[in-house]
């Protein structure tokens, strides 16, 4: 591997998913099990940064800017934490997700904190959700403190913003073998109620409101390696909630990818609704790659259905919502 260092990207025109994904340094995005939030005329993902070169000892979070979401500005790792609770050696931080705050301007960062509990055979036994806060949100994160939510096991997070502006929390608990929705506090520090309990083994989760209908997403508990991601729809978050059905071809298992976030671009002529997918390559986690795709959503249907067997190189007009393909 050579220790040069990488020439800045050129512009991309389309977002090509499952191929290598570089910023404007050149450098492969590191912003794995993530999410994209909109703030002023610009997104913001946040993923865990797996490179190569990171302290042992921390878990880093990178961010990203993006105007036109196929190019990505680098704004660096706004979280570098050290062992926050002495979990161990052993400790994760996974799936970041943040929140703006209306009411206190401050920027909300919760992520799935976890890690192996004395005596205890499985890295996954403390379960517990993490918090950190920034006054900018692209600035440097503190930790706050870490809690189960609701009191129950939390492992893989997810988020969502509903179009009146409340913010929740989605978190698998395995003991319960589902997962719940919580909504958070007015200043996004803590899970204020339950919303719903979903009695589905699903992980991964992520919520989108279109045309009044709720669509949950998630994947069957399988770890690293990709299934066949489920969805279920309501007429409410507390649900009832339909049973899971298949959005993909489930031969494809999800076309190799794991969900981690749906995100919605209201346009001028129409809404786009984009599954954000990590292909997780176990055995060298910084080479990991992202299936981003336009979802057909609809009267309680939802499907990824790309041109061909896997997905092509496609983009977006954010300003309209329409999409094209390469």
């Amino acid at each position: 591997m050579s220790a040069s260092r990488p020439s800045p990207a050129a512009p991309r025109r389309f977002i090509e998913p499952g191929q290598l994904w570089p910023d404007d340094r050149g450098v492969h995005i590191q912003a794995h099990g993530g999410a994209v939030v909109r703030h002023g005329d610009a997104w913001f993902w946040f993923g865990e940064d797996r490179s190569r070169d990171n302290d042992p000892a921390r878990r880093c979070i990178a961010c990203y800017v993006s105007r036109d979401l196929v190019n990505w500005t680098f704004r660096g790792q706004v979280l570098r934490l050290a062992d926050p609770e002495n979990i161990g050696p052993e400790w994760i931080l996974e799936r970041p997700k943040v929140y703006p705050c209306a009411q206190t301007g401050k920027f909300v960062m919760y992520f799935h904190l976890d890690g192996r509990l004395p005596g205890h055979w499985s890295r996954y036994s403390v379960a517990r959700v993490g918090v950190a806060i920034a006054d900018a949100i692209d600035g440097e994160y503190r930790f706050v403190r870490s809690f189960r939510p609701l009191g129950q096991e939390s492992r893989d997070i997810g988020q969502f913003i509903d179009d009146d502006g409340e913010a929740y929390l989605i978190f698998e608990s395995r003991p319960t073998k589902g997962f719940f929705i919580a909504r958070l506090t007015p200043d996004r520090l803590d899970v204020a109620e339950q919303v719903a309990f979903v009695a589905a083994p699903i992980e991964g989760g992520a919520i989108v409101r279109h045309d009044g209908l709720y669509y949950c997403i998630g994947s069957h508990l399988t770890g690293w390696w990709p299934n066949a991601n489920k969805f279920l729809t309501a007429e409410r978050l507390a649900g009832p909630w339909s049973e899971p059905r298949d959005f993909a071809p489930p031969e494809t298992a999800t076309f190799g990818s794991q969900s981690t976030n749906l995100l919605k671009i209201v346009g001028t002529k129409q809404t786009a609704v984009i599954y954000l997918g990590d292909i997780w390559r176990p055995y060298d986690l910084p080479d990991s790659r992202y299936l981003w795709h336009p979802l057909e959503i609809g009267g309680g249907q939802l499907h990824l259905e790309p041109r061909g067997w896997m997905p092509g190189p496609w983009s977006i007009d954010v300003q309209t919502g329409e999409v094209a393909y390469a």
